[in-house]
């Protein structure tokens, strides 16, 4: 294996990685921040009301992207596969 193939192994899991986690962090992060800007306007502080929020959000967002993160995986991992042989030489 080349060290051109390795940096083209490694950018295209990392992009894969971030592709895949991107949506449902994304959407976390946007729920959290949102939670936390209601509670500085309502002076609440209370630590455990973020948690709901994000844990629903999270559930939605892995149910409105899953299948399309599944296919990714999918088809990352099979081209994986089909061409461990040649990388391997």
């Amino acid at each position: 294996m080349s060290l051109d193939q390795a940096i083209t192994l490694v950018e295209q899991m990392l992009k894969i990685a971030l592709m895949v986690g991107g949506p449902v962090l994304l959407t976390a992060f946007l729920v959290g921040l949102l939670v936390s800007i209601f509670q500085a306007a309502t002076q609440i502080h209370e630590m455990t009301i973020t948690f709901i929020p994000k844990i629903v959000a999270t559930v939605v967002a892995m149910m409105v992207f899953g299948s399309w993160m599944f296919v990714l995986l999918t088809e990352y991992f099979k081209e994986t596969f089909q061409n461990i042989f040649t990388i391997l030489q």
